[in-house]
């Protein structure tokens, strides 16, 4: 992570999140839209990601999507990671991002969110800590807290998923499957 505010600070606000709010495009895919003749899209996940939100969705941190774009592939990778809070086609995403807040009953320093581009910057003001992925323009990772080292779409989300959890002392906990020691 390349901190964009003081050290200290972003990791006193990082133990306090409870939900991570991702945008999707640039975000959790590279951005690429791929779009084939019969009107369908396909998109690429990173696989690290996905076990990156398994583990702090572990940690008892709320994960959720806030996407300017709908997409059949974007729902069916939310099912598929349990991802139950989800706006897709939002044309305002400060008001989608207040909604999700109100459903959730937590307030704007609860909430970590990630993004890459413009719209993003409205929500940027608000959270908790924001966070913006490395290949996001300049001009937007001046409104972050934080900006991974990896690109959108190549283990961002997995950065900021460790972050959290080594920040809140819960990396032992739900590593300890993958980690400890297995003796018989």
């Amino acid at each position: 992570m390349k901190y964009h505010r003081s050290e200290v600070e972003v990791k006193q606000r990082a133990t306090r999140i409870r939900l991570l709010i991702l945008d999707v495009d640039g975000v959790l895919t590279d951005g690429g839209l791929i779009l084939h003749a019969d009107g369908q899209e396909s998109k690429v996940f990173h696989v690290h990601d996905g076990h990156g939100i398994r583990l702090v969705q572990r940690a008892d941190i709320e994960v959720g999507l806030l996407t300017g774009r709908s997409s059949q592939v974007v729902a069916h990778r939310a099912e598929d990671l349990g991802i139950k809070l989800i706006v897709q086609g939002s044309r305002d995403k400060l008001s989608d991002y207040k909604e999700m807040l109100r459903q959730q009953q937590l307030d704007d320093l609860d909430v970590a969110y990630v993004g890459d581009d413009l719209v993003d910057v409205p929500v940027f003001k608000r959270v908790g800590l924001a966070v913006a992925v490395a290949d996001s323009p300049a001009y937007v990772n001046s409104h972050c807290h934080i900006i991974t080292e990896n690109l959108g779409g190549h283990g961002a989300v997995r950065e900021v998923c460790d972050f959290l959890l080594m920040t809140q002392g819960k990396w032992e906990e739900v590593t300890a499957p993958y980690l400890s020691d297995a003796t018989g």
